[in-house]
This record gives C-alpha cells, structure tokens and sequence, in this order.
C-alpha cells in the first residue's frame, strides 16, 4: 500500500489530508491549506455584484463547464485572472498560487474556531488543475468534507506498524510522545514544548499517550453527512443534474427541486458498480505492466549476453585478418560497445519510466479499492465520479503504446570478412537493414518434410553462408495432376502445413525468397509481388529443387473435429469417442475430408438407450448441425433403430432393410470415390444394395446422435471382404 500514500497526502502542505474539502473540480484539500491560499477578488468581481448587474455567471466561468457542481446553482465559479490589482496584499504559496495573509500556514494544534474567519469576495485556486473557484457568503463551509479520504488515510496510518512519529517535525519526524485528543495532533517532546505549551486557552486541552490516542481516534464515532446548504439535514437523495448528494428541503424549496433525484443507497451501489468495472480494467492493465517490467529486465540480461557473444564473434574475425585488422579492432569493438550502451540507456529509460507509472497505477488502483470499502453512500458519490473518470483515463494511458519495447536485443551488426588484404582500411559494418541484393534460394530440409493423412508438412531454410536479408517465402504447390503451381503460403515462417490434399496423389511443391527495399513492411494478406498498380517493388528469386511428395498410406487416420461440432457434442478418448447433453440430433463430423480414393471406418456402439435414432454417414462442411443427418442435401446417412435401418438425404427416406442396433453393435461406413458410390453395413453384414450413387465432391465423416447415445470410432481399417468379393466379381 506504500504506493497509495501519494494518493493521500495534500498537494499543499505535503502531508497528509486534514479535515479535507471537496472542491467542485473533484480534487482535494486540507480545511487549513484551503484558508491558507485563498485570495481576495476586487470588489466589483463579487457574485453578488455580478448577479446585482444582471451578468451571469456564466459568462465568466467558461473554464469550469467540468465542475462536478452546478456553478448557476451552487455559486462556484472560476475566476480568471484580476480585473485589477487586489486591494489587499497578497504573498506567494509554495505552489505558485498568490495567497491571502497570513502567508505562514496555521499552526495544526489550532482548532478550526481560532481560525481567521474567510474574507469577502475570496477567490480560491486549485493547486492541481489551477481552476479558481469563487466563494459565495458560505465560505469554506459551501465545500463538502471529504469524509470518505479521511477514513481511507484513519485505515492506512493504523495499517503502519511503525512507531507513531510527530506530526510536526520538518525533516525527520521523532517518535511521538502525545497526543492532543483537542487537535488530534500527534507530538515528539520538543514540538509539544514549541507549539502546544501548557497556558492559555490550550492548558484546558487533554495529552494523552501516542497509542491510546490512537484507540480512541480509531473508535471516535463516524461523523454524519449534513446537507451543505441545510446544516440540520442529513443527505437523503442523490442529485442526478448536478451529480451531488441532497436532503429533504434541496428537494421542497431548494434549487434541486426541478431535478431529477434518484435514492441515495441506489446510486451509491451503482457508483460503486461503475467504479468496481473500472478497476477490472485497470487491474488487467496493471498486470500487463507487471509482465512487461519483466520482458525489459530479461533484455537486459539478453543484450548483455548477445553483447558478449557479439564481441566474440568480431574478435575472433579481427584475429584472422593478421596486422592489418588489428588496426580496426579497436574502432569496431568501440561501435560494438556504443550500440551496447545505447540499447541498454533505452530499455533502461523504458524501464524506469515503466515503474514510475506503474506504481501510480498501483496507488490509484489500492485507493480505490480502499474508497469501495467505505459505507458512505453520500461521501462516496462525492468522489466517485472523479474516480472512475481517472481509473478509465490511467488505463488508456497504458492503451497507447506503452507496452511495447522501444529497443530489440539483437545488433543489428554484420562484420564483411570477404574484401582483400588491400581493402582492410575500407572494412566496416554492414548495416542489416540497408538494401540488399536477391536473396539466394531457398534449402528445403529433406529429413524435416513429411505427410500425414491429407496434408504435408514442409520445411526450408536460407543457405548458410547467404548474408542477404529475407522479407519472406512464397510457398508453391501443383494441383497433384502435374498440372500449374499455386501459391499456398506467403510469409516469414520457413515451415507450413498444407491440408486439403488428395489422397494417393503425387504433388510437386517448391519455396522461394523475396525482399523488398525502401518502404515499410506490408500486411502478409498482399502477395509481395512485381506487378503494374504497386507502390513498391519485391525483387524475386529463384525457386529451390522440386520436391516430390508422394502419399505413401493407403488408410485414413482420422478423429472427429470439435472445432465444427455442434456445441452440445461431448469429446473423449482424443475425440474418437462421442455423445451428446440434448435430447436433440446433434453432428459431428470428422477432421479428414476425402475427395479420392476408397475409404471405410466402422463406430462401434458404448451405449444405446430408449431406442433412439442415430445416424452415420458422410456430409459436406458446411451441413446443418442441429437435425438429424441427412435431412438437408448436405449429407447422406442411414439412421437406424434396434429393429430397422433406412438411408436418407434431403429428408427423402429410401430402401427400408431389416436390422437394426444394440448396445456393443458396429456401423461400418464405406466411400468409394473411384466407383462414386457409399455403401453401409452393421456387424460386417452389408444393409442392402449400395445405398448412394455419384458421389462427387469433398466429403467428410459424420454422425448424428443424441444423449441417448455414445459411439466410438475407429479408422485405419482395411476394407471389408464382402466388399473386395463384390469388386473382384466386377
């Protein structure tokens, strides 16, 4: 909570708040430093005189249009600047603000009644926002008290485990030896002799000891909220125009009584609410910050560490060149150094800029997560418009940028070994990022390729000795017929993963490089290319070999895809294990999808109960998922129940067939792309002639079912005999 203090202390005086006032402008300050730095208007600028000669208010408060107040209502307003010289001397406060005498700030050991009482026509400046206020005939009693501070800096001064210290020392406070429960001032020994001396009016206050008087501060009770304008009421509703709590007679015969009002325990809750939002924000925020104060410190160690590597590397290459290079050595390893110190000046400045708004950002968040404590309803919509408005300001300050690191670990260094003996006195660094010639082409990692089901995973890199920058790669595949190349990868990634593929197809894939000079890095959804209309120019290089993949299995090994489930489908056994939590036909369809090739797999029955219908069958992608499968024209099943089976697409039922399921039965489903054709059986018995013809396109697996029952599927199968018979009888 250290980081709060700042939030609790007066912007005056330094210390902290006592008895502190609200000022329209939402910010705070001590009953005595609000006195201290009043000053008084002339004559002729007084509320009194202006309103006298029919001028509005304002039409000389333009600056104070954000006042949490009606200014027309409350009679705050701000004041400029003097029309004239004061008419009365004035001094300067520590803050700048010209004061009205006396200069010198009350004692604190004097109770507000031997106070000066407040001049007429007094102005008021803020000290944090600089908006003058002008006081009405009320004076500082017009300001309401901010009684919910007062109980947030009560909790933290109780929360120090420290020794109480006085309250009056100017450098070092000493340990305190009393306390005035008058002043409610805590004082060492000589502070006590020097400003509380046992005569006059203050020989009648009381002295007793630090920790007592703290027990009797902490359970004085909770002064009650009056109405500033109707001492004798206490606030009972909440004005919604001029966002201020108000009593009974605000409502009767006061300037609230055309308001619009709300209850009081109401608005306190939603403020808290809003506030409570805030902070989550806020807090997220925060955190981010934690985690980014963490990233600069390990680039710290990383610069360090890629310093020293650096350096190692350079001398090494220094020490090869014989005499000559010695004579550069020193010069190299000095620009090596420079760009050491300038990398680590900027993180660290980043850093310590970080930590300073972070802890404000900590301080703000723990004070008001202190203000949401309090049970003050009317002290607490006194400041929680302000609050929230600050909490939502310090969170878009974190939005713009601040996160991110103004420094890369890496040098952007590279020693040219290559020139002569003859041309050592020319040597020097070349720049990464200045323009480069055509990258060399790309290595295709052989070892580091493979297949899986329907899709490939390739792998390339640059030639190890090519010191020419690489913007990206432009991956090409063939449409597995030798037909034309297509582009199915561009970007910085040397490895892709291309899905969709056929099976039992050859294809012919190759990469290659590309950069760009002299204009900003573009979005990876343009392709990089020479080409009329482009404000830029990608120098293209060759391509690498052609590789030749080859589909090498002749099964599928498949799961089902929770990604385009329904979202009542339940997954287990990594996805090869499916029901359903709704009495509804829900889908789900297989990850593979085939266009090519025979392809069979079997779903085995775990559980069936009160005969439903399930489905199975294959689908396109894009079926419905809340009906039963085959109702669309988007797939074709056959659903069955423990008596009978029928197949069934676009809810057009045909060829009814003896058989049906039970709990521990197996479906088998069987796609033959090259006879276009999808037969069905159960228990390894086919159910009847081949249930559909001319099938063409890319088809996937699917199944429909309920929560009455559980499947498991089970792929890699080689295709049944009463299949292969058939075919061989063909």
């Amino acid at each position: 909570m250290d980081e709060m203090e700042e939030e609790l202390k007066c912007p005056v005086c330094g210390s902290f708040y006592r008895e502190p006032l609200i000022l329209p402008c939402s910010h705070s300050l001590c009953q005595a430093c609000a006195r201290h730095i009043l000053v008084q208007t002339p004559e002729a600028e007084s509320p009194q005189s202006r309103r006298a000669s029919g001028v509005s208010d304002y039409d000389y408060l333009d600056l104070d249009k954000m006042s949490l107040y009606s200014e027309a209502d409350s009679g705050y307003g701000s004041y400029g600047g003097f029309a004239s010289a004061p008419t009365t001397p004035c001094q300067k406060s520590p803050n700048g603000v010209r004061v009205f005498p006396p200069a010198a700030p009350p004692p604190p050991h004097l109770p507000p009644a031997a106070l000066a009482p407040v001049p007429r026509n007094a102005c008021l400046t803020c000290p944090q926002c600089h908006r003058s206020l002008i006081l009405d005939e009320r004076g500082l009693r017009g300001f309401p008290k901010n009684r919910v501070l007062e109980g947030v800096i009560d909790r933290y001064q109780q929360s120090k485990a420290a020794a109480l210290r006085c309250q009056l020392c100017e450098k070092a406070p000493k340990e305190a030896t009393a306390m005035c429960e008058q002043c409610d001032v805590f004082y060492c020994e000589p502070c006590r002799l020097r400003c509380h001396p046992p005569r006059g009016p203050l020989a009648k206050h009381r002295l007793v000891p630090p920790a007592q008087g703290r027990v009797s501060r902490r359970l004085s009770p909770r002064k009650i909220s009056t109405c500033t304008d109707h001492e004798l009421e206490n606030h009972s509703m909440y004005c919604v125009q001029c966002k201020a709590p108000v009593c009974y007679q605000c409502l009767e015969e006061g300037k609230h009584s055309s308001h619009e009002v709300k209850a009081l325990g109401a608005m306190w809750k939603l403020h808290k609410s809003q506030l409570s939002q805030a902070l989550n924000g806020l807090s997220d925020r925060a955190k981010e910050a934690k985690e980014f104060l963490v990233q600069l410190r390990n680039m710290v160690q990383q610069i360090q560490e890629n310093s020293v590597e650096f350096e190692a590397c350079l001398v090494a290459q220094c020490d090869a060149l014989i005499d000559a290079l010695n004579r550069r050595k020193a010069q190299l390893l000095s620009r090596v150094n420079k760009e050491h110190e300038h990398k680590l000046k900027v993180v660290r400045d980043q850093i310590s800029h970080c930590t300073v708004k972070l802890r404000q950002t900590t301080g703000l968040m723990e004070y008001c997560l202190e203000v949401i404590k309090e049970n003050d309803p009317s002290g607490f919509l006194q400041i929680s418009d302000a609050l929230i408005r600050r909490v939502h300001l310090t969170e878009d300050q974190w939005g713009k940028g601040t996160l991110t690191p103004r420094m890369t670990t890496d040098f952007d260094l590279n020693l040219d070994s290559a020139p002569l003996l003859q041309s050592i006195h020319q040597l020097d660094f070349v720049q990464m990022k200045a323009s480069s010639p055509v990258p060399a082409p790309p290595i295709l990692q052989l070892e580091e390729c493979c297949t899986h089901n329907n899709s490939a995973t390739l792998s390339w890199k640059q030639p190890p000795l090519s010191t020419v920058q690489v913007e990206g790669y432009i991956l090409e595949l063939d449409d597995g017929n030798g037909g034309q190349f297509r582009e199915v990868y561009v970007g910085k990634e040397t490895m892709c993963t291309v899905d969709g593929l056929h099976f039992n197809s050859t294809y012919s894939a190759r990469v290659k490089a590309f950069n760009k000079t002299g204009v900003s890095q573009y979005s990876k959804t343009l392709v990089l290319q020479t080409s009329e209309g482009c404000n830029f120019e990608t120098q293209s290089a060759p391509y690498s070999q052609l590789v030749d993949i080859k589909k090498l299995v002749a099964v599928a090994w498949f799961s089902f895809d929770p990604g385009s489930a329904h979202s009542d489908i339940l997954f287990s056994n990594d996805n090869l294990t499916v029901t359903c939590n709704s009495y509804d036909d829900r889908i789900v369809l297989g990850k593979t999808g085939f266009s090519k090739g025979l392809h069979y797999w079997e779903l085995s029955i775990d559980r069936y109960d009160n005969h439903p219908d399930p489905a199975f069958g294959v689908a396109r992608v894009d079926v419905l998922k809340d009906v039963m499968l085959g109702k669309d024209d988007k797939a074709w099943a056959m659903y069955v129940d423990n008596n009978r089976s029928w197949f069934m697409h676009n809810n057009s039922h045909t060829n009814r067939t003896e058989g049906g399921i039970t709990k521990g039965a197996t479906v088998g489903v069987l796609l033959d792309l090259t006879r276009r054709t999808l037969t069905f059986s159960i228990n390894e018995d086919q159910q009847g002639p081949v249930a559909f013809e001319n099938m063409e396109g890319l088809f996937f697996p699917a199944v429909s079912l309920n929560r009455n029952v559980q499947v498991t599927l089970h792929t890699g199968l080689p295709v049944p005999e009463f299949y292969t018979s058939r075919a061989s009888m063909q």
